[in-house]
């Protein structure tokens, strides 16, 4: 049970942003912005999703790491399975050596801006991480922390079953972050 009065059947952060419609604009607008790329920049809309997805992981916030991982699986691709091999074991994960690197940072940033070291910035840059790379991930762990905390600090409410989160996943990667949240139950 929610810590707050937050309308039912509206899960993980829905509830919270139907409840305070003025924040989730923004919420919602900042979320648009590091998680949707556009061609120019090197992180994919898929690598920005799976470090949301890795770090909400890392915190242990059921919807936002099953949500985000939804959105990533989409579009890396279901059937390769790299949210779960990446949140099983980084090392052997499918992915790139610099997105490992940056998942590295990422997870410290989540600990806290502080635990981020230069040698972990020394190693995602010899591995093809440029200054954009480092801002962006670690804007991203800032953000699915607080995002994270929001979510998880209210008690939200979390479908256990994985199936809920694939339509999920799948309008947020094809449709983006509305700036308005449907009052209605998912």
């Amino acid at each position: 049970m929610a810590h707050i009065s937050l309308p039912e059947g509206l899960p993980g952060i829905v509830g919270p942003m139907a409840y305070s419609p003025q924040t989730t604009k923004p919420l919602n607008e900042l979320a648009e912005v590091i998680l949707r790329t556009n061609a120019s920049e090197s992180l994919t809309q898929g690598e920005r999703e799976l470090i949301a997805a890795y770090v909400s992981r890392r915190n242990d916030c059921s919807f936002c790491s099953k949500c985000h991982g939804a959105v990533a699986d989409f579009l890396l691709g279901r059937d390769n399975q790299v949210v779960a091999q990446t949140w099983a074991d980084l090392d052997t994960a499918p992915i790139s050596d610099k997105l490992k690197a940056l998942l590295a940072i990422a997870d410290s940033v989540r600990e806290s801006g502080l635990s981020v070291t230069s040698q972990q910035i020394a190693a995602a840059r010899e591995l093809g991480a440029d200054d954009r790379d480092i801002h962006d991930t670690v804007l991203i762990a800032a953000a699915f922390s607080m995002f994270n905390r929001y979510v998880d600090g209210l008690a939200t409410w979390s479908p256990e079953d994985p199936a809920a989160y694939l339509g999920m996943g799948e309008s947020l990667a094809t449709r983006g972050y509305p700036s308005v949240v449907d009052p209605q139950p998912v």
